[in-house]
């Protein structure tokens, strides 16, 4: 007689296997899935300042609107810029005056503008960029404006010291320095060019010129590597990234393709890493080895305007605005914002809805623990936000 149960037993030891396998596998995806939500929420954000302009009315204009923000390369001072033709320049004590006090961290410090500011330096046009001259000590900024016109402005002495005006006139939408040799600026353009001269010449010698589209579209963004390679990135108006080594220019060493609009903002994270922002409203990661995307963020709204862009390295965090008034913060690892703000005071239109956007955004290059992320307004108004990272348990 056939014994059944003996033949059949091995099945039923594979079946009982192959249920604690998935039984297993479940467990392990479960245990995945709680980790990753808790690393979504390892951050815990506050904000600790605001600033803007005391007035009777409480209202603000387009004139206000913040373009750039920078940390110098201290990160213990910040410049702001737009179209109100003034660079404000504060230190982050006084925009975070209770962190020398007593008082709680969560408490919000509202300032105004010209008790909260050091100094200004009004300019001659309205502001689009400008960045921290590297290597000198916080006291040279330049800056490209909406005449198409690149200045260097000494801080110590608050007056210009070098122009350069070589984009026909032709707004300039980008400024940078190259890290490997601090003299060596460049400027992005409506011309359709990025051109790269030398600060040491009172004229502003033009080094080298490059024209990355063919239909010449617009130059948005500048980015040299900021680790120190001999590379250059550039956002245009036809919706590519290039990047370009500089001891040969003459062609593109790869070519970005992805967005579907306008790029308008390039930022490396690491030496083969960068992020570019578009008006097609997402974030891409890209490996500059193989010029592929690692990754898209979605959630913020970007359609037509410029929301400002910045990558805080030691985290792996990326902010960025909206033009629904919110800040929103990205973790590099995941598509989907791990935090949102919504700012206050929005400009009000003529239809009595709010129009105000996030216009700009700086994360300051410090810690691991905690950070600091500074946001300006198209109603002028900036913001300070304190994120410290949640102690794990368990």
């Amino acid at each position: 007689m056939k014994n059944f149960s003996s033949k059949f037993h091995p099945y039923s030891h594979q079946h009982t296997q192959e249920s604690q396998n998935q039984e297993t596998r479940k467990q392990k995806e479960t245990i995945e899935e709680e980790e990753e939500e808790r690393a979504r929420c390892e951050w815990d954000f506050s904000l600790s300042t605001i600033v803007s302009s005391s007035n009777d009315n409480n209202t603000a204009s387009i004139s206000d609107a913040l373009g750039v923000i920078e940390f110098d390369q201290t990160n213990s001072i910040i410049a702001t810029g737009g179209i109100a033709r003034k660079i404000r320049i504060y230190s982050l004590e006084s925009l975070l005056p209770h962190e020398s006090t007593s008082q709680d961290v969560h408490d919000t410090i509202f300032l105004d503008h010209a008790r909260a500011r050091d100094y200004y330096i009004c300019t001659p046009a309205k502001l689009s960029s400008f960045r921290w001259k590297p290597r000198s000590d916080g006291r040279v900024l330049g800056s490209g404006d909406y005449d198409g016109v690149v200045m260097e402005y000494n801080l110590e002495r608050r007056i210009p010291i070098f122009e350069r005006d070589e984009h026909g006139g032709r707004r300039v939408w980008s400024v940078d320095y190259s890290h490997c040799d601090p003299t060596m600026g460049a400027s992005g353009s409506d011309d359709g060019t990025m051109q790269m001269w030398d600060t040491r010449s009172e004229s502003g010698e033009c080094v080298a010129t490059v024209q990355p589209s063919v239909r010449r579209s617009a130059v948005y963004c500048v980015e040299f590597n900021p680790f120190g390679g001999p590379i250059v990135a550039i956002g245009c108006a036809d919706r590519k990234v290039y990047e370009y080594d500089l001891r040969m220019m003459a062609d593109p060493v790869f070519v970005l393709d992805g967005h579907r609009k306008t790029v308008t903002y390039i930022k490396f994270l690491d030496n083969a890493t960068l992020v570019s922002a578009s008006i097609d409203g997402c974030l891409k990661l890209w490996n500059s080895d193989n010029s592929n995307v690692i990754r898209t963020y979605h959630g913020h709204v970007n359609n037509r305007n410029f929301v400002g862009l910045s990558v805080w390295r030691n985290g792996g965090l990326l902010g960025c605005g909206s033009e629904n008034n919110k800040v929103f913060v990205y973790d590099k690892r995941w598509s989907e914002p791990v935090w949102v703000h919504e700012s206050s005071s929005p400009i009000m239109g003529k239809d009595g809805c709010g129009s105000g956007f996030v216009s700009s955004v700086c994360w300051r290059q410090v810690g691991e623990d905690q950070c600091t992320l500074v946001t300006g307004g198209s109603d002028g108004i900036l913001q300070v936000f304190r994120g410290k990272r949640k102690t794990r348990t368990g």
